[in-house]
């Protein structure tokens, strides 16, 4: 590929992030059927179960970056900087665009506090996080430890609250799309099991492809690696997210698409850059500190104030804003930050 005409490149690469887009989108929809068999409750599953499946992308890339940083066979810079733009990128992504795309189709969409407290709160806090760890510009293995132990730590939170709290009727499935996937014997539980590995290895190998491509494409035109992650792997990345979202809305269960997006905005950071780098550290890039992890916090603590102050209630004034939000992000990141580092 190095030898390559960069626009085969490119090709190759646009082709690789839909195979990624296709073999994660399927996963997930079996993934969340394995889960839903076990009878978990839609609030429990939306925050955990739904929002890890559908942060596949971003795990797989950043194991598939880690595994190749430690071969020697993808620049440390470079590879870091595609991977953590594409992680931020995503959740930028689906907290503007994607979540006032919603917000427009339903007409108004209603937030529970408790929602905003257990769910909302823990996202801004997972991208603070971030940044107080990549101050020293380093994500160590003891940084990844952190962040990954938190997700662990909050998991069972929400375990333990799910139990205490839990009712019947959150049992009801999110949607036909959803419930249609649901395995209803043990072979079929199995089967679903094999087949989604099956699809994760290949958007394991899809990813493998897409970064190999991009860090060409980075080191041919000088593009920052962690902006072309934003703008194109992290778009990619969150199409699980978007195409979960909208089955929700399709559906008339806005719980799905509300719990997805906010619980992916917490996943993201904190498995697929904790696993990331436990597995072989990353250099911080600067705009990630200066730019896209202080927006990513920000847009939710404005969001959160917001809410507050409308007592839970978005409607399609709001939505229009958020929208309207992610182009400014990238258009400002573009000409304030065309470096990385």
């Amino acid at each position: 590929m190095e030898n390559w005409p960069l626009f085969y490149v490119i090709v190759l690469g646009l082709g690789m992030i839909g195979i990624l887009v296709v073999s994660a989108n399927l996963s997930v929809k079996k993934l969340i059927g394995v889960a839903a068999y076990f009878n978990l409750s839609s609030t429990f599953m939306g925050m955990t179960v739904v929002s890890l499946a559908t942060s596949i992308p971003e795990i797989t890339s950043h194991f598939t970056a880690s595994a190749k940083i430690l071969s020697g066979s993808l620049d440390f810079r470079i590879g870091s900087s595609i991977v953590l733009g594409s992680n931020i990128g995503s959740d930028v992504f689906q907290q503007t665009f994607i979540l006032g795309l919603v917000v427009l189709l339903t007409g108004t969409m209603h937030f529970r506090r408790y929602f905003m407290w257990k769910s909302m709160v823990p996202m801004i806090a997972a991208s603070a996080l971030c940044i107080l760890l990549g101050l020293d510009r380093v994500y160590s293995r003891w940084d990844g430890l952190i962040l990954f132990g938190t997700f662990i730590l909050y998991s069972l939170y929400l375990f333990f609250d799910e139990r205490k709290f839990f009712q019947a009727e959150d049992n009801v499935h999110m949607s036909e799309e959803i419930s249609d996937s649901i395995p209803i014997t043990k072979k079929q539980v199995l089967l679903d099991s094999l087949i989604s590995v099956l699809l994760l290895i290949v958007t394991v190998l899809a990813a493998s492809q897409v970064l190999r491509a991009t860090e060409i494409i980075v080191n041919r035109t000088n593009i920052s690696g962690s902006l072309l992650g934003v703008v194109t792997l992290g778009l990619a990345s969150a199409m699980p997210e978007l195409s979960t979202a909208l089955a929700g809305v399709r559906h008339k269960e806005f719980g799905i698409s509300l719990g997805t997006l906010i619980g992916s905005n917490i996943t993201n950071p904190l498995v697929g850059i904790g696993l990331g780098a436990l597995v072989s550290t990353y250099a911080v890039p600067r705009p990630l500190l200066l730019w896209d992890l202080p927006w990513a916090t920000l847009t939710g603590i404005l969001l959160w104030i917001i809410l507050w102050a409308r007592k839970g209630k978005l409607g399609k004034v709001e939505g229009f804003y958020l929208m309207a939000m992610y182009f400014v992000f990238v258009v400002l990141r573009a000409v304030l930050f065309p470096v990385d580092f």
